[in-house]
């Protein structure tokens, strides 16, 4: 039995890793850099002196910082050594290809390596990369970039530290402007309260593959499907809020980003939804659907963003806590339904033998009668 259930198991993860290495797509600059969570929560406090039509604000969990200039007139971000770095007017986005600050912070760790042109005191060589009139970027004077927390957080880890009050210049013609802010230690959630509920929840989800009699069966094929229609929701809106704290603006916005650079989390999530609609309407091979879809969504959208569970600030739009419980509830479907489908496929498989011994024994003792 044992034996037969790892097989089946094992054919699941297979179809669920074949399918995944089949769909998934190269991700998007955010996506490939953006934290899946982090424990220092940058804040911006404004600009000073205020501008109207300039706006800022954080995005990705702290990773950038994003600037939206509406005044009609060019405005500059200035780079690490007082040089022209940015510039964002009614004619587009422009960045300084002399400036370090243009490589340094191509990167959220900037380890860039600096080209011979990268030069601060050089005039600025202006090269256009985006229409509109915002621009995102890095920037380590909001960022804690070393690998080891302040010496305060070392001492007293589990109370929030304001670890420092930063500021990035800006130039608005010859008038100086300062974007301010601040960068915070928050302690960590306790993962291992995390990871238990969700096991815990796996196990009852799970379970629901010892009902293979009918007609409890069908019933429990029925809660199964319904679990997974609500874990695919849950998976999809989770990159959808991680596109909105990336930046995205409305429908199309988030639209592009999805595609562009989160596809196999939205694809994983429509195909447990698709399977779970399968499983309500009660279709053949619905166990392996509800096994193979749940296998990718506890795979490629729960444990891809299992991170919020030990840490402190995540990449949504909504609080850690909500982040937190959405991706329980995608491992603990995704896993549940896996597991149940495998136990329901093991069930099926044994009444199938079973049932030709059974008609066996029933035609020898008709023939002794």
């Amino acid at each position: 039995m044992i034996r037969t259930l790892l097989a089946r198991a094992g054919l699941v993860a297979t179809a669920a890793c074949a399918a995944a290495l089949l769909t998934a797509a190269p991700a998007a600059a955010h996506g490939a850099d953006a934290p899946d969570g982090t424990d220092y929560r940058t804040r911006t406090t404004g600009v000073t002196p205020q501008r109207p039509g300039l706006e800022v604000r954080v995005v990705e969990a702290g990773a950038r910082l994003e600037l939206t200039n509406d005044t009609g007139r060019a405005i500059e971000v200035i780079g690490y050594s007082g040089e022209p770095y940015l510039r964002v007017g009614p004619d587009g986005v422009f960045e300084n290809s002399r400036s370090p600050a243009t490589y340094l912070n191509r990167t959220i760790a900037g380890d860039t390596a600096l080209p011979a042109e990268a030069d601060p005191a050089a005039p600025p060589t202006w090269r256009r990369i985006a229409d509109g009139t915002t621009v995102r970027w890095h920037d380590r004077r909001a960022l804690w970039q070393e690998s080891a927390p302040p010496a305060a957080v070392r001492a007293a880890p589990d109370r929030e530290h304001r670890v420092r009050d930063w500021t990035i210049p800006l130039r608005d013609g010859a008038d100086p402007v300062t974007i301010g802010g601040t960068l915070d230690w928050v302690p960590p959630p306790d993962a291992y309260t995390w990871w238990a509920v969700t096991i815990v929840g796996v196990l009852a989800v799970g379970a629901l593959g010892l009902v293979a009699a009918a007609p409890a069966g069908g019933r429990a094929l029925s809660a199964l499907g319904a679990l997974l229609i609500a874990g695919g929701v849950v998976a999809v809106g989770y990159p959808v809020g991680r596109e909105l704290d990336a930046g995205a603006q409305g429908v199309v916005g988030v639209l592009v980003g999805l595609l562009s650079g989160q596809i196999w989390a939205l694809l994983t999530g429509l195909g447990a939804i698709a399977a779970g609609w399968y499983a309500l309407a009660r279709r053949p091979a619905a166990d392996f659907a509800v096994a193979l879809a749940g296998a990718c969504l506890a795979l490629f959208a729960g444990a891809a963003n299992a991170a919020v569970f030990a840490r402190s600030i995540a990449p949504v739009p909504w609080s850690p806590e909500a982040a937190r419980v959405m991706v329980a509830v995608v491992l603990i479907t995704g896993a549940g339904a896996t597991a149940a489908g495998v136990l329901r496929l093991h069930a099926a498989s044994r009444a199938a033998a079973a049932a030709p011994r059974a008609d066996d024994a029933e035609r020898g003792a008709t023939a002794a009668g």
